[in-house]
């Protein structure tokens, strides 16, 4: 009796040749990559470069935003934290949103980038999306399940890690 169990599935070695879908799954995540790279490195200069989002009250600042959600947030207590010092928070997570974006599109740290990533998503999600109605219409839990690859795979291609890691396994001789 046969089976349809394959034991051909691992990586291939440096030097090998590699089938299509070998290649296709290697470069699978990237657009993902490319996508939220861009969007967080974006997303961290727009409130940087907003003067109203960067303020404790007014018109699209941060604080107003926080006061508007905090009574609809799952953890409210999170909201309360960002009001003690509403600016700082601000710059927290735009800073935050530049660090992970240029990591992932980068590929610095890859997984660490994108963990940073979801957990800004997840705090934003409990936070200034919870109260969407359907739950589906709110970006940041989209974001957060867009995050979750990243963190398990990392960045295969065109990244600072698999260069480096390129290069380990060359002073290694070639194996892995």
């Amino acid at each position: 009796m046969t089976h349809g169990y394959r034991t051909d599935t691992h990586a291939p070695y440096f030097d090998e040749e590699t089938s299509w879908r070998d290649s296709a799954t290697r470069y699978a995540l990237l657009p993902l990559r490319i996508f939220l790279g861009v969007t967080f490195i974006y997303a961290g200069l727009d409130k940087l470069t907003d003067s109203a989002f960067m303020k404790d009250s007014g018109s699209g600042s941060i604080g107003d935003m926080m006061r508007t959600v905090k009574d609809s947030a799952a953890i409210p207590a999170l909201v309360d934290l960002a009001l003690k010092n509403p600016v700082g928070f601000g710059y927290a997570i735009a800073f935050g949103e530049l660090a992970v974006g240029i990591g992932t599109l980068l590929g610095i740290l890859a997984r660490l980038a994108a963990f940073g990533g979801a957990l800004i998503s997840l705090s934003l999600w409990l936070t200034v999306s919870w109260a969407s109605d359907p739950y589906y219409y709110g970006n940041d839990l989209a974001y957060l399940m867009a995050w979750l690859p990243l963190v398990l795979a990392g960045a295969s291609m065109f990244s600072v890690d698999s260069a480096l890691r390129a290069r380990r396994r060359q002073r290694a001789g070639g194996y892995r």
